[in-house]
């Protein structure tokens, strides 16, 4: 079975070797564009999307055919960072990124992940959607704090302008859910999810 990662981002990359020894990394390049309302719901469109542009590359006409096609699973992901229902994307520049440093500062946001799996398993062709929340509490920032890590650049290309498993965790205060689901892959549901397909062979 080929196992494809539809996403660029090395801390997927490294979560999902925690299921897979071995797989591909092919990322989707299309625009990212949503028509849902909720975050749980805009998330899992656009791992859709995602996971949707790259099995049509890779397999062509294969999931209608269906008929002689190899097994493959395409998982895509997408993370999106939310406060006071306001969604909090990447940071189109430093500035930007400081004015979402101090909405979170001293606050509660939460972290939606979206999952999607599209499974071509003994000639039946299967699509597979769930999202994951995480509430994250920030300690105060000062302004020189908030100042020196986007001078960093390390918030330049995360959701909500930090990384929590990079010098962002120096701010966390409290994680009430999956921190893996705030790196950017739930890595425990989904092997739950997984495990459910009797017939993928997962390491044990």
């Amino acid at each position: 079975m080929r196992i494809i990662l539809a996403s660029a981002s090395p801390r997927r990359k490294e979560l999902l070797a925690k299921i897979f020894p071995e797989f591909e990394v092919i990322p989707a390049k299309g625009s990212e564009r949503f028509t849902k309302c909720k975050p749980s719901d805009i998330v899992q469109q656009l791992a859709a999307q995602k996971a949707a542009e790259v099995e049509k590359a890779e397999f062509g006409n294969c999931r209608e055919t269906a008929a002689g096609c190899m097994d493959y699973l395409v998982l895509g992901a997408d993370t999106v960072v939310v406060y006071q229902d306001q969604i909090l994307g990447k940071p189109q520049n430093e500035s930007h990124a400081a004015k979402m440093l101090r909405m979170l500062s001293g606050s509660v946001h939460q972290v939606y992940t979206g999952v999607a799996i599209r499974l071509m398993l003994h000639g039946e062709h299967q699509c597979m959607e769930f999202a994951e929340c995480t509430h994250v509490r920030f300690y105060p920032m000062t302004d020189a704090e908030i100042k020196a890590y986007v001078h960093s650049k390390e918030p330049m290309d995360k959701a909500g302008s930090y990384g929590i498993q990079g010098m962002g965790a120096r701010f966390v205060q409290e994680v009430k859910g999956d921190y893996a689901n705030v790196v950017g892959l739930p890595v425990a549901k989904l092997y739950q999810v997984l495990k459910k397909i009797e017939e993928i062979a997962l390491p044990f």
